[in-house]
């Protein structure tokens, strides 16, 4: 059984579960686990006549333009090298592996995809106008995610990014609440651990995240501690992260500079270098010393400049006073302005002659 067919029967024939049994699944089914590991149980298991899938026979060949992509697909960065190679083959010898849609059934006469968006955007790479697909029933949203997520990360498909907002997507359609509820039953979670106290822990929907993540063998504090705050990094750095260039990680490090051209110069280094998370932790210490150095020199050259003309004046005006003082009399006086006078010339000489 090729690997199409797999997926369409670990999709189509796992049962439903009653809306009440849904926070009771502990783990994906027994065929999507097996699917993840490729193992030759998983193809005896779904060549028994009582497993094959409900697979329609339709294979249609059908206009591009027929097809809906998948607002959900959880795979959303393709490599760009990679899908053109891709569109030459296709050029070459047509879509060798059918795309998987569905009917919508409130736009006659288009499909939705369901597997397929690499082969279904190299082959507009390609020039083609219409592709084979394979006409599915219409699959549950939460079997669908969690099979994505299970395909895409055992062939290492996804860039972090997309893994973190796949995981959001299931949890969120798990617990039937919005991905901003996920996210912040999460990091209550996290501070009920950090706290020792038990706000959110061990009610239904902490303990059905944890079943979750668990199934798709994904620590929950680890997911929370060093992939959601993925979702805070601005563009410049995410961008890397989806194309692979550098591991997140590293780029988590590096969004720690505040200054733009700084952080991209840093990040520019660690791509092209390889940088260690160690020698990248060095560069930011040395930057942030600098940066430092350079505000104290800014605070102390900001400071009020003192008038000249005012000593000038004062100068001028002592001056004339001296002239119609009666001080030069004292002798004892006179030796102290002559101390003073002296004191004054060498600094203006001093100054002069640095």
């Amino acid at each position: 059984m090729g690997r199409f067919n797999k997926l369409l029967a670990a999709l189509q024939t796992e049962p439903e579960q009653p809306e009440s049994e849904l926070v009771e699944l502990e783990s994906p089914s027994t065929e999507v686990l097996e699917l993840a590991e490729e193992s030759t149980d998983l193809q005896t298991e779904l060549l028994k006549p009582e497993n094959q899938p409900p697979i329609s026979s339709d294979r249609l060949v059908i206009s591009r333009d027929q097809i809906v992509r998948d607002p959900h697909q959880v795979r959303k960065y393709f490599d760009p090298d990679k899908l053109t190679g891709l569109a030459q083959t296709i050029a070459e010898e047509g879509v060798l592996e059918d795309l998987a849609v569905y009917q919508l059934t409130d736009r006659p006469g288009y499909y939705q995809l369901v597997f397929g968006e690499r082969r279904y955007r190299a082959s507009g790479l390609a020039g083609l106008t219409e592709v084979p697909v394979r006409v599915i029933a219409q699959p549950n949203q939460k079997k669908l995610l969690k099979l994505q997520l299970i395909e895409n990360k055992h062939h290492e498909d996804l860039n972090p990014i997309e893994e973190v907002e796949g995981v959001l997507a299931l949890l969120s359609a798990e617990l039937e609440q919005p991905v901003e509820f996920v996210i912040t039953l999460l990091r209550q979670m996290d501070n009920d651990v950090r706290r020792s106290s038990h706000n959110v822990m061990g009610q239904s929907d902490a303990e059905a995240v944890v079943r979750s993540l668990e199934g798709l063998n994904i620590k929950w504090r680890s997911f929370v501690l060093n992939q959601l705050p993925l979702l805070k990094l601005s563009e410049d750095i995410l961008e890397p992260i989806r194309q692979g260039k550098i591991e997140y990680t590293k780029a988590l490090t590096i969004a720690r500079l505040s200054d733009i051209s700084q952080r991209q110069q840093l990040l520019q280094e660690a791509m092209m270098q390889n940088l260690s998370i160690r020698s990248i932790r060095e560069r930011i210490k040395q930057i942030t010393a600098s940066n430092a150095s350079k505000a104290a020199s800014r605070a102390a050259s900001s400071l009020p400049k003192p008038e000249i003309t005012t000593y000038v004046k004062r100068l001028g005006n002592l001056t004339t006073q001296l002239k119609q003082s009666p001080v030069w009399q004292d002798l004892q006086k006179r030796e102290r302005l002559e101390k003073l006078l002296l004191e004054l010339e060498e600094i203006v000489a001093t100054d002069r002659n640095p």
